[in-house]
């Protein structure tokens, strides 16, 4: 029995751990901050997965827990069965807070990479993010729209790092 943990909890861990992982070439934000991050986002463009699937009027809340960390709401409004989803989950910073690289978890103990690749320095209004691999991608928006040049500019950078750009959803609000 012993020896079998001793071969599979280290694989377990390898496996955890390489979903909160950085995609190649990619590296977060620096002086990031936190209290500006949080509130609501709108989810301009993304990469497709199962869980957002079909989704418009796309949202992300984000505020402080009492632990610490950060609690975040997903929300967005499937058409085809008039109703709205949502998600609730939390964050924890990987690493310290002043760069832009936090672990998110909507179910158990299993978490997923969210780093801020491009962040609007000046106004906190427009983010590119990705997950732990180059298959998960968002840009992000305080406003439901953003500017085609700042759309264009936040896609432009994804794709130089290798994301692929011409399967970005662009989100109806």
């Amino acid at each position: 029995m012993f020896e079998i943990l001793k071969k599979t909890v280290p694989f377990i861990l390898l496996l955890l751990s390489g979903c909160v992982a950085l995609p190649e070439n990619v590296v977060p934000v620096n002086g990031f901050r936190i209290d500006r991050y949080l509130g609501r986002w709108y989810e301009i463009a993304r990469l497709d997965h199962s869980f957002e699937r079909g989704l418009e009027n796309v949202t992300a809340m984000y505020s402080y827990r009492q632990d610490g960390g950060i609690r975040v709401i997903n929300r967005g409004f499937d058409p085809e069965k008039k109703e709205w989803k949502e998600a609730v989950g939390k964050a924890y910073f990987v690493g310290t807070p002043d760069i832009g690289r936090l672990k998110v978890s909507f179910f158990g103990p299993f978490y997923g990479g969210y780093n801020i690749i491009a962040l609007d320095r000046e106004n906190y209004a427009y983010a590119l993010v990705c997950g732990p691999d180059k298959s998960y991608l968002w840009i992000l928006a305080r406003e439901p729209h953003l500017s085609e040049q700042v759309k264009s500019g936040l896609i432009r950078m994804a794709a130089a790092l290798g994301f692929e750009t011409d399967r970005l959803i662009h989100v109806r609000h």
